[in-house]
């Protein structure tokens, strides 16, 4: 595994063997039992390196390689199931994390490579936030990182550690060489149908995680949370719309584990002097309305992923049509009833949460725009943004979800000024679709055939 300690500046080296530092054997002074040890020793280094290089290797390297080239600085990344990746950085950002400037409010974000995370790492760096990003790249992209590092190159601005929050001791040794004021806790594996099919991971990845991610706060003084929760905590409430009072009733893993993790976050807040927010978001659909930043699932998720991404792929050809799961429940068309919020009204809420949260207060608000659509509308709206015709099939519900759900935001209309800008359906999937359209290949080198 690599060490995340914080990089130090290195003179650089001459060029050297790959084996350079190590003591081999002389054979005109040392006997063959010695060689054949340091053999071995040399031939297992050389099988853990050709290892980890493995494309099936599945334990990410916490951190990051700094190499020298003639003044330049590399950071060189290995995600768990491609090829190693490499970025460009200024080294002198890495010097300046571990120790607070005044006016300047250093956050940590979980899970900023992305979709949801990139967009307000983005927005936290426009506003002056200082921005430490900490991801696995599991289910975000590096090529998010690139694109935040390239707006914001100036020292001191942005850092990308590559990092599981399920190892307490890397993530206490993240938060002990790091100077946090606060926490924005976005990294979670967050697909319904996905979270019916593998519970415990489930389990693991959200609650168990922000378990280690509270106890590293209280540890290092770090008072401030705004965490990222979702309407699935509330199941399939008796009425609309949903306040933030309605009882909590989750009827799949993925909402009761963030639901168990809400209940951790407020019972360790009981008893301490932390600023909490939690936001429960309802559908997110958009992107960066300059084409910066998108939503690019890898291949093997899109199943699981938003409706938004299931239209895109069918408008552009990617799969055959679009599968609508459930016709039958008991709202006027038969489809599901959702609340869709654009990212980036979600991201200013997370702003406007952070510029509000108190010590020992607790806020909790739902995040949406009132107002419920159907699949099929959302289907038809997703046709007119791309001015594409996409097959539809109708299959059975999907286990886990539920009929209709939509919020009342007067909560968080009231107490953070925050209402939803971006609610035309057809113009937030408009801006996706521009974006998806000129990043085929998501983060991805562009394809041959891309237009």
């Amino acid at each position: 595994m690599l060490s995340i300690n914080r990089i130090r500046a290195q003179p650089r080296a001459a060029k050297a063997s790959p084996f350079s530092g190590m003591d081999f054997a002389d054979p005109k002074r040392k006997n063959n039992f010695v060689g054949k040890i340091l053999f071995v020793t040399v031939l297992t280094g050389l099988c853990i390196l050709l290892l980890k290089q493995s494309p099936n290797f599945t334990s990410p390297s916490a951190g990051y390689i700094l190499l020298g080239e003639e003044g330049k600085k590399y950071l060189i990344f290995r995600n768990v199931k491609s090829r190693p990746i490499d970025i460009r950085v200024n080294y002198k950002i890495f010097t300046e994390f571990s120790h607070q400037e005044p006016g300047v409010m250093h956050v940590l974000v979980t899970g900023g490579a992305g979709y949801i995370g990139s967009h307000a790492a983005l927005r936290l760096l426009k506003d002056s936030y200082r921005v430490t990003i900490v991801d696995n790249l599991s289910r975000g992209n590096l090529g998010a990182i690139r694109v935040l590092q390239e707006l914001f190159p100036e020292p001191g601005r942005l850092q990308f550690i590559y990092a599981d929050l399920g190892d307490a001791k890397t993530v206490n040794k993240i938060f002990s060489e790091n100077a946090f004021d606060a926490v924005m806790h976005f990294a979670a594996v967050a697909y319904v149908g996905e979270s019916t099919l593998e519970p415990l991971r489930y389990y693991h990845n959200i609650t168990s995680n922000t378990l280690l991610v509270l106890e590293a706060m209280a540890r290092h003084g770090v008072t401030t949370l705004i965490y990222s929760s979702t309407c699935a905590t509330y199941g399939e409430p008796e009425k609309m719309p949903i306040t933030e009072v309605t009882p909590q009733v989750p009827i799949n893993p993925y909402g009761k584990a963030k639901k168990m993790a809400e209940d951790m976050i407020l019972d360790f807040s009981r008893n301490s002097n932390m600023a909490v927010m939690i936001l429960r978001y309802f559908n997110v659909i958009g992107s960066d309305p300059e084409g910066r930043l998108g939503e690019a699932p890898r291949p093997e998720l899109r199943e699981h992923g938003r409706i938004s991404g299931a239209c895109f792929d069918a408008a552009l050809g990617i799969i055959a049509g679009l599968k609508v799961k459930g016709t039958d429940y008991s709202t006027p068309d038969g489809t599901c009833i959702r609340d869709y919020i654009d990212v980036t009204d979600l991201v200013d809420a997370h702003v406007k949460a952070l510029a509000k949260a108190k010590p020992r207060k607790v806020g909790i608000y739902n995040v949406g725009t009132g107002k419920g659509r159907s699949v099929k509308e959302f289907v038809e709206a997703c046709k007119k943004a791309t001015g594409r015709e996409i097959k539809v099939e109708f299959l059975s519900r999907r286990p886990g979800d539920y009929a209709e759900v939509y919020s009342d935001p007067s909560k968080i209309n009231r107490e953070l000024n925050w209402t939803a800008q971006h609610t035309d359906l057809q113009v937030s999937l408009q801006t996706a679709w521009r974006w998806q359209q000129s990043h085929r290949n998501g983060y991805g080198p562009p394809l041959a055939s891309a237009s």
